[in-house]
C-alpha cells in the first residue's frame, strides 16, 4: 500500500521482546487519518502489544512513531491521551461502584471544586453526546448497566479526553448482534467527523464492513496491508493464518444421538433483585449430540450454564445425571461434577476459568488437582502437572509452550484453548461450553470446532451456548432458543435458519405463523 503524505499514525520498524518471545518484529505501516483501519491476525500475533506501544503501556525496543507526521515518543498512556490517541480495552477499565460521570471524570477531575467540575463535565458529555451518537445515562451507577452501555461509555470517556486515534480492541467480543450494530453507527459517524479508529478484530464480516484498509499480521510480523478493496473473507482468512480456512458445517454431517446423559426439567431461577432468570426450563442431552442455545445475550443463557454446572442452585426443578438425581436442597456442585464426568467452559474465562495470577500450569489442572496422576502420595506432583500442561499446550497448539508463563499473559485465545485442553483431556461425557470463540481468531475457531465435533462424534453429549448464529449452525445437531429466561423453540439443525432462529430469539414465532 502507497504511503500517504501525512498519515494520523506512521509505524516505522518496531519491534518488541518480551524475554525468549518476539512479540513485534520490524513493524512498519500508515494508518490514514480520518479511516477505519483494521489490524487482524492469530491470537499471539502482536497486534495488542504493538497498540499498548503506541498507546505508551509499553516502550518499543527499537523502531519510531510518527503522529499526524512528526515524530512522537510515548512514555505512557498521559502522553498518548495528550497526542489525542485513546484506546478503549476488550475488558472495560470501568469502576462498578462509580456512576457513569465519575468515571468520566476519573483521573481528569479538573480542579478540587468537584461540583462545579461536575456541572462543566456533564455540559460537555451533553453536547459530545449530541454530536456522536453515544448516548449514555451519566447518573447511573457503571455496574447496573449492560455490555454495551459500557462500550459506549468508554468511547465516551476517550473523545472526552480529546481523542481523536481511537484504538477498539475487540470491541464487539461481547456484545449482542443489536448491540453490534449501533456500535457499527456510531463508528461510521465518528468517521465522517474526522476521527481516525484502529479496530482490532477476529470477526472478518464486521472487517470487511467497516474498515478502509486492513493490516494483516502473523507471528509479530507485517504480512501485507491493502484497501478494503482488495481483500476478501477468503483472502484475510487464509493472509492470517498462512493457509485455507474451513468453517462451516461440514458436507454430510449427521448426528447419532444415543442415551440420555443429563436430563433437567423445570428449572426455575431469580436474580437478586427477584426478577425470573430462568423459567420452566426443562432439557434433555443425549450422547453422541451437539445441542445448541440460541439468543440475544442476557436471556437466561448465563444462568441455565451456571445451574446445569453447579455454580447455582435452582429454587425449583430438577436434574438427573450420572444415575444421581438432584433438586435443589441438594444441588450438583462443581466438586460432585467432576467425578460425574460433566466439564465445563465457563463463558467469562477470565473470572471463572483462569485464576489469572497462577502460572498457566496451574490453571491447566484447575479442578482436576485431586486426579491420580496428579499425586505422589499425599502432596501433589507439580512435576507431573508441568509435563501434563506441556502436552495440553502442543496439542491444543497454545502460544508460547511455556508451562511456567503467567496465566494472564496469554492472549485471550491462547487463554481459551489452554481453558478447552483441560476440560476435555479427561474425556468428559457432558460438555458444557459457553462462548467456546468468544475473541479468538479464525485458525482457532476452526481448531475449536474440530475437538468439539470430534468430542461428540466420541459419544459425549455437547450443551453450546452462543451468541453467534453462524457458530450454532455450523456445529448443532438441535437448538434450542431461549428469550427472557424461557425456552421458546426446539429445531432440529435441517429444520434452522437465521431468520426462523431469529423470530424465536424474538419470541415471535407463533405471531409470524399467523
Amino acid at each position: 500500500m502507497p504511503e500517504q503524505a501525512n498519515p494520523a499514525v506512521r509505524l516505522g520498524a518496531i519491534s518488541k521482546r518480551f524475554g525468549a518471545v518476539q512479540a513485534n518484529r520490524e513493524v512498519s505501516f500508515d494508518i490514514a487519518a480520518g479511516s477505519v483501519h483494521g489490524l487482524v491476525g492469530e491470537n499471539g500475533a502482536g497486534k495488542s502489544t504493538l497498540m499498548a506501544i503506541l498507546y505508551g503501556y509499553y516502550q518499543a525496543d527499537s523502531g519510531h512513531i510518527e503522529v499526524d507526521g512528526r515524530r512522537a515518543h510515548i512514555a505512557n498512556s498521559q502522553q498518548a491521551i495528550a497526542l489525542g490517541i485513546g484506546m478503549v480495552h476488550q475488558h472495560f477499565m470501568l469502576v462498578d461502584t462509580l456512576s457513569c460521570l465519575e468515571n468520566i471524570m476519573l483521573g481528569a477531575e479538573g480542579g478540587f471544586f468537584l461540583t462545579a467540575s461536575k456541572a462543566k463535565v456533564r455540559a460537555r458529555l451533553e453536547a459530545l453526546m449530541a454530536e456522536t451518537g453515544l448516548q449514555v445515562q451519566l447518573d447511573a451507577l457503571v455496574g447496573d448497566l449492560p455490555v454495551g452501555e459500557l462500550q459506549r461509555l468508554e468511547i465516551l470517556k476517550a473523545l472526552y479526553r480529546g481523542a481523536r486515534i481511537l484504538i477498539l480492541d475487540e470491541p464487539t467480543a461481547v456484545l449482542t448482534p443489536q448491540e453490534t450494530d449501533q456500535l457499527f453507527v456510531t463508528l461510521r459517524r465518528l468517521k465522517e467527523r474526522g476521527t481516525t479508529i484502529i479496530l482490532i478484530t477476529h470477526k472478518l464480516r464486521e472487517v470487511m464492513s467497516l474498515c478502509c484498509a486492513v493490516t494483516v499480521m502473523r507471528a509479530g510480523q507485517v504480512v501485507e496491508t491493502r484497501p478494503i478493496a482488495q481483500w476478501s473473507e477468503a483472502t484475510l482468512a487464509e493472509s492470517m493464518v498462512g493457509r485455507k480456512v474451513t468453517l462451516g458445517r461440514p458436507e454430510g454431517m449427521e448426528m447419532h444421538a444415543g442415551e440420555v446423559r443429563l436430563q433437567a426439567s423445570g428449572l426455575n431461577l431469580k436474580h437478586a433483585n427477584g426478577v425470573a432468570a430462568l423459567k420452566d426450563v426443562s432439557l434433555t442431552l443425549k450422547a453422541g449430540e451437539i445441542v445448541g442455545v440460541a439468543g440475544v445475550s442476557g436471556n437466561g443463557q448465563s444462568e441455565l450454564l451456571e445451574v446445569l454446572s453447579g455454580l447455582r442452585a435452582p429454587e425449583g426443578g430438577r436434574m438427573e445425571l450420572g444415575g444421581k438425581v438432584f433438586t435443589p436442597e441438594a444441588w450438583l456442585d462443581t466438586a460432585q461434577a467432576r467425578p460425574l464426568r460433566l466439564a465445563h467452559v465457563p463463558e467469562d474465562r477470565h473470572a471463572v476459568g483462569l485464576v489469572m495470577s497462577f502460572p498457566a500450569w496451574e490453571s491447566a489442572v484447575l479442578g482436576y488437582q485431586g486426579l491420580p496422576k496428579y499425586r505422589r502420595g499425599a502432596s501433589m506432583n507439580h512435576a507431573a502437572m508441568r509435563d501434563a500442561t506441556r502436552q495440553m499446550q502442543e496439542r491444543f497448539d497454545v502460544r508460547p509452550r511455556d508451562e511456567n508463563l503467567g496465566s494472564a499473559k496469554f492472549s485471550g485465545g491462547n487463554q481459551q484453548k489452554l481453558i478447552l485442553a483441560r476440560e476435555i483431556g479427561e474425556q468428559p461425557t457432558v460438555l458444557l461450553v459457553g462462548q467456546p470463540t468468544r475473541g479468538v481468531d479464525i485458525g482457532a475457531i476452526e481448531f475449536i470446532h474440530h475437538q468439539l465435533r470430534a468430542l461428540r462424534d466420541a459419544g459425549c453429549a455437547v450443551l453450546l451456548v452462543s451468541s453467534e448464529l453462524d457458530e450454532i449452525l455450523a456445529l448443532a445437531d438441535r437448538v434450542v432458543v431461549m428469550n427472557c429466561g424461557r425456552i421458546t423453540g426446539e429445531l432440529a439443525i435441517q429444520d434452522c435458519d437465521e431468520k426462523r432462529l431469529g423470530l424465536l430469539m424474538a419470541a415471535q414465532e407463533e405471531r409470524a405463523a399467523a
